[in-house]
């Protein structure tokens, strides 16, 4: 008889895999979980066969498919709200900003129908950083407000295992090596580095202090303050229902909020490899070593496509096989010493739901359904220019 009980008992806290964390961020993690006032908590424990007298319906049997999908309801509304943030201030705050400052007579412009801005150096770039920390920094408030993580368990920040850091960065190389084969840079770095080598065809843009401090904050500043909205509290809500999941969702939203179909099969592998990366290792170091590495590799080709004799296809074919020849040797030596003696990897949950199912009614929450439908089509907006 005891048996047949301990079959029906369900508890999703109990069964989700802990191993691949420290005992500490499991403790807080569990507690974070408890709390049954959380509604992004997935706390659900019950006997299977249990029925819950509710007032106006009865005796009924709440399951653990319901739960599951009422935290998914609240967490995916969460990341809408800060999606819709970041959309709001890069398309609509951002641009009015720019606007303002133009009446007023600085030498600064933009067009609502594209991603471009025009004026001074100077201008550009302080217009760029303010833009790109307020649609990364206020949602990243708000989610943390909203999702009350203790700060432990939302920065992964103890590193467990430094091979799972080789691993994901060599990785990384090969991912951006296959992604420039087709393209070499993105639209957005491009824009920027030919504008300022533009600017004086006798000065080299390295000698240009705002695209010394452009290319500082991009490659360092942004890296981390990316990889802690999509890896800190949104994949930590989010991990309750396995890493798988969460590596998926997080690396589609990093995709869609390119709002640039060129840009976002490779910021969704990136994306991904950053997530497995940080859960493998324990730390989001590893994260925004990923962000990084494909920033540095972005830029190194687009410095290295300023050349224009003819040595320029042959140094940069070098660079890229060189780059992909680490990676390669890097992943082996991963896959050797960390994937085939199991000393790692991703927390999973067994869900009532297939992942493609829970995957499919999570993002048709509003408004994160609103915000893919913006999101594709400012993108196909952006291919007609």
């Amino acid at each position: 008889m005891s048996d047949d009980i301990n079959r029906n008992i369900v508890n999703v806290i109990d069964e989700f895999d802990y191993s691949t964390q420290h005992d500490s961020y499991n403790e807080k993690f569990r507690k974070w979980r408890r709390n049954k006032d959380n509604p992004c908590a997935f706390n659900y424990a019950a006997n299977k066969n249990e029925k819950v007298y509710v007032d106006g319906k009865g005796f009924i049997a709440h399951s653990v498919e319901e739960a599951e999908k009422d935290s998914l309801v609240h967490i995916f509304y969460i990341i809408g709200i800060a999606a819709l943030i970041w959309v709001f201030t890069e398309d609509v705050a951002g641009k009015f900003g720019i606007s303002l400052f133009s009446l007023l007579g600085f030498d600064i412009h933009t067009n609502f129908f594209n991603a471009s801005i025009y004026g001074g150096s100077m201008e550009i770039v302080a217009a760029l950083i303010v833009i790109s920390v307020l649609k990364v920094v206020v949602p990243a408030i708000y989610a943390h407000i909203r999702f009350k993580l203790p700060g432990k368990v939302e920065i992964m920040g103890r590193m467990n295992h430094s091979l799972a850091l080789v691993g994901a960065i060599s990785m990384a190389l090969i991912v951006c090596t296959a992604n420039s084969l087709p393209i070499a840079y993105s639209s957005e770095s491009r824009e920027i580095f030919e504008y300022f080598l533009s600017v004086d065809a006798d000065i080299s843009v390295w000698d240009q202090t705002e695209f010394l401090v452009y290319t500082i904050f991009d490659v360092l500043i942004m890296s981390i303050l990316s990889e802690m909205f999509f890896h800190g509290a949104m994949f930590a809500a989010l991990r309750q229902f396995g890493d798988p999941f969460a590596i998926i969702v997080t690396s589609l939203t990093a995709g869609l909020l390119t709002q640039d179909f060129r840009a976002m099969p490779v910021t969704i592998l990136i994306s991904f490899v950053a997530g497995y990366g940080m859960v493998s290792s324990g730390s989001v170091f590893t994260a925004i070593s990923v962000s990084i590495v494909y920033k540095m590799y972005d830029l190194a080709l687009l410095v290295l496509e300023a050349d224009k004799t003819e040595k320029m296809p042959l140094t940069r074919n070098i660079f890229m096989m060189i780059a992909l020849a680490s990676g390669i040797i890097g992943f082996v030596i991963f896959w050797i010493g960390f994937v085939r003696r199991k000393k790692g990897g991703t927390a999973k949950y067994s869900s009532e739901y297939s992942r493609w199912r829970r995957l499919g009614f999570s993002l048709r929450t509003f408004p994160y359904s609103a915000v893919i439908l913006l999101c594709l089509v400012y993108a196909a907006v952006r291919l007609t220019q």
